[in-house]
């Protein structure tokens, strides 16, 4: 008999969540063994339960799915990283690629298409929406220089991210610093240093840059 798919859903929309475990339960050779529905849940997860397979989302609350992927393929460099999500924005797909996804597929793709990614992780290819290996394609032939906002979010250390992440959730900073474990001076300071690098003087400048960026859902 074949060993099971062990799948990991990392998403923080219940019923997309619930569509997907739905979908892959019924498939013979493929196990959902946990569900996420944020980023910091979805690396404890994974280290956890270390699954062949994680589809993940990009916008999640508390930590978004890039950061979460760069974690998890650090410490669990055999489990592959899919990742579903509403955006196709470019400078995502390549820091994603660059961390060694094994899949890009956008929300509106067919269950067949995700199966089919799936399957291509465990066998140790990759998998992309059309319309993201075009975007990924005409990049390689005609590089272009991203946006200046684009420019400045990847001046940001990883630490840095965190915080402008919490900040546009709408975080408190003692709630930022008791979830991150430092003190409410350090994170201070970090806001400090993300509104200069990005270029921003107020909170709601702070928070409209993170939607634009699609890291923070606008209807949470």
């Amino acid at each position: 008999m074949t060993q099971s798919i062990r799948i990991l859903l990392a998403e923080d929309h219940t019923i997309v969540r619930q569509g997907l475990a739905r979908l892959l339960e019924d498939q013979p050779d493929m196990q959902v063994v946990g569900e996420a529905i944020n980023g910091r849940a979805a690396v404890e997860s994974a280290e956890t339960l270390k699954p062949d397979v994680i589809i993940m989302d990009i916008a999640m609350p508390l930590m978004n799915g890039i950061e979460a992927a760069k974690r998890i393929r650090k410490s669990l460099p055999k489990t592959k990283i899919i990742i579903l999500s509403m955006y196709s924005h470019e400078h995502y797909i390549h820091e994603l690629i660059e961390t060694g996804v094994s899949g890009y597929l956008l929300k509106d793709s067919s269950g067949r298409d995700i199966i089919r990614a799936i399957q291509a992780a465990v066998n140790n290819e990759t998998f992309l929406s059309p319309s993201i290996s075009k975007k990924v394609m005409e990049n390689y032939f005609s590089p272009k220089k991203g946006s200046s906002r684009e420019e400045k979010f990847k001046q940001l250390s990883n630490r840095e991210r965190e915080v402008f992440q919490l900040i546009a959730e709408g975080h408190s900073t003692r709630q930022i610093a008791d979830t991150l474990n430092v003190s409410v001076s350090t994170v201070k300071s970090h806001r400090g240093k993300i509104m200069l690098k990005l270029g921003v003087d107020t909170h709601m400048q702070l928070i409209r840059f993170a939607m634009q960026l699609g890291l923070v859902d606008p209807n949470l």
